[in-house]
């Protein structure tokens, strides 16, 4: 797969502070790639190095085979940014928004069509101060698409936003995917990296920490599985602690959580509360997760590294 960015032992200080420590990765063409770690971990200094908005220290970056600082006017052509605080004059139309930005590239994408693919086409003559959180967002991607970038950086896309409003925005970036752009996405939301991304970096107290696919990340964990549910009172699950594959058995008044491994512990555990007749209810299971992965790291890499 062709790099859309090549990054290489990047860093950048300020003052005594490091934030960003020797850190290198590539981005392939055409995949969402996604940065995540605790603040100050160092994620929008590298974002900012890569769109050539701050200067590095030291290391190598080639951006679209450009380096983000000599060659930012011919970068800026063919690159689209949605930053994680952005705003325009509360009185400025959607359409004027639109073609102000469009003005600046010498090679603008028609901005009609996205209004209709971001499914905004209605708020065209609204004011910026009338739309709501998720319409915002929206008008920002296509403000961050109208000059048809190859490659779009979207950081913190979703914050602030309700849960029906994320997931519509997940599907805009999957869209901006199929149309075959690479996407460079940060977020603290360890689901939307889990569910959006191809590849994750995790970065903590500016170096790399994993990177790797969410399933392998996660499946490197080698965490347990959780099982919980309602038993009936009087219930004495100690015994479930010998079914083989369990490590552990908690419980909180009736409700019973079941720790383990294995592919058949779901089917051990519910076999043996058949044999021994006791009744459960809501029943469900908790799967290791990106979150998991991320605390673990995170929690490894603040004990070995200190602060900063």
């Amino acid at each position: 797969m062709a790099a859309a960015i090549e990054v290489s032992t990047l860093r950048k200080t300020y003052g005594p502070l490091t934030a960003v420590d020797g850190i290198s990765f590539k981005v392939g063409q055409g995949e969402i790639f996604g940065m995540v770690g605790p603040n100050g971990a160092g994620k929008t200094t590298t974002i900012e190095c890569l769109e050539g908005m701050r200067p590095p220290d030291a290391g190598t970056i080639r951006v679209l085979g450009l380096d983000p600082r000599g060659d930012g006017y011919a970068l800026r052509e063919r690159i689209g940014v949605q930053l994680q605080q952005s705003a325009l004059p509360d009185d400025m139309k959607v359409w004027e928004a639109l073609d102000l930005f469009a003005s600046y590239y010498r090679k603008p994408a028609a901005w009609e069509p996205l209004l209709e693919r971001l499914e905004i086409s209605d708020k065209r003559t609204a004011r910026f101060a009338k739309l709501s959180g998720g319409q915002k967002q929206r008008l920002f991607i296509a403000l961050a698409l109208v000059n048809a970038p190859e490659l779009v950086f979207l950081d913190e896309l979703t914050t602030g936003l309700d849960p029906h409003a994320r997931r519509a925005m997940w599907d805009l970036v999957r869209g901006i995917r199929d149309l075959g752009k690479t996407v460079f996405l940060t977020t603290h939301y360890m689901e939307e990296a889990e569910q959006l991304c191809d590849r994750v970096l995790v970065i903590d107290h500016g170096r790399i920490v994993a990177l790797d696919s969410p399933s392998n990340l996660i499946q490197g964990l080698r965490a347990d599985i959780r099982i919980l549910f309602t038993a009936e009172r009087g219930y004495d699950p100690r015994p479930l602690r010998a079914l083989p594959g369990v490590s552990g058995v908690e419980t909180n008044g009736e409700r019973v959580t079941v720790t383990g491994r294995g592919d058949r512990l779901i089917c051990v555990v519910i076999n043996a509360l058949d044999t021994q007749g006791v009744s459960f209810k809501d029943l469900r299971t908790e799967q290791p997760d990106l979150e998991d992965v991320f605390l673990a790291l995170t929690r490894e890499s603040g004990f070995k590294g200190g602060e900063r």
